[in-house]
């Protein structure tokens, strides 16, 4: 029997595209550069370009890799292929928004939880994610301080560390992400329970996030961050 949300004390969290809508950061982006370049572009095409760019043998650490990544998609999308304006899509990162949801969703779960930011981000702009997000994390794990990225078990092990320096244990944990491929289907191998916040539910496909191998059905699934939190604020104690 999967645990009662009750019985956890760590909620840990994926970050870009489970609290921070990096999709339209980046899209929004891409679309002012667009006008200004008098082109069109269309925005799931830019995230399928995108997807397959930054999931290449040369990728480098999230979001530096977006000068690599522009670089390499802007002749598709028909924008200038100049490192300045891959720049300004790296850079743009420090202005994507959260989605409507997770500021006062994690507001209310910190009520309850104490609550870690798991992000394959770099840390300079896990600070700025964490400035939009109202700076509610107790504890944060970043690309720099792991030196891996999920779904490595590496980074995992980093936060099961800190989590049994307190005391406790992996038992302890409900992990809470968008990304079958970087967070569920891991967890779920590591024996952490796990829920699924569906982000792209009323969309096809996967967005600007890798295709899992296969669908891993988590122990939680919600479609917001407000449904999480609203189902903690009427589960039985």
């Amino acid at each position: 029997m999967r645990k009662g949300l009750p019985e956890f004390k760590y909620l840990t969290f994926d970050v870009v595209g489970t609290l921070i809508d990096f999709e339209g950061g980046l899209k929004d982006c891409l679309a002012g550069m667009a006008a200004e370049a008098g082109v069109e572009i269309d925005g799931e095409e830019a995230l399928t370009l995108y997807r397959a760019a930054r999931y290449s043998d040369d990728a480098g650490l999230f979001p530096d890799d977006l000068v690599r990544v522009y670089l390499a998609i802007a002749p598709k999308l028909g924008l200038p292929a100049e490192r300045k304006y891959g720049e300004r899509l790296r850079d743009s990162a420090k202005s994507w928004k959260g989605f409507s949801d997770s500021a006062e969703a994690l507001a209310r779960l910190a009520t309850n939880y104490r609550l870690v930011a798991m992000t394959n981000a770099r840390r300079w702009a896990f600070d700025f994610f964490a400035k939009e997000l109202g700076n509610p994390f107790y504890a944060a794990f970043t690309a720099d301080d792991t030196g891996t990225e999920k779904p490595d078990p590496a980074f995992f092990e980093k936060v099961f560390d800190f989590v049994a320096s307190e005391g406790n244990s992996k038992d302890d944990i409900l992990h809470v992400a968008q990304s079958q491929y970087h967070d569920i289907g891991i967890s779920k191998k590591l024996g952490i329970t796990n829920c699924w916040i569906e982000r792209r539910h009323a969309q096809k496909g996967y967005g600007g996030t890798i295709e899992p191998v296969e669908f891993t059905k988590p122990d939680y699934h919600f479609t917001s961050m407000a449904g999480l939190a609203d189902a903690v604020a009427v589960a039985p104690s």
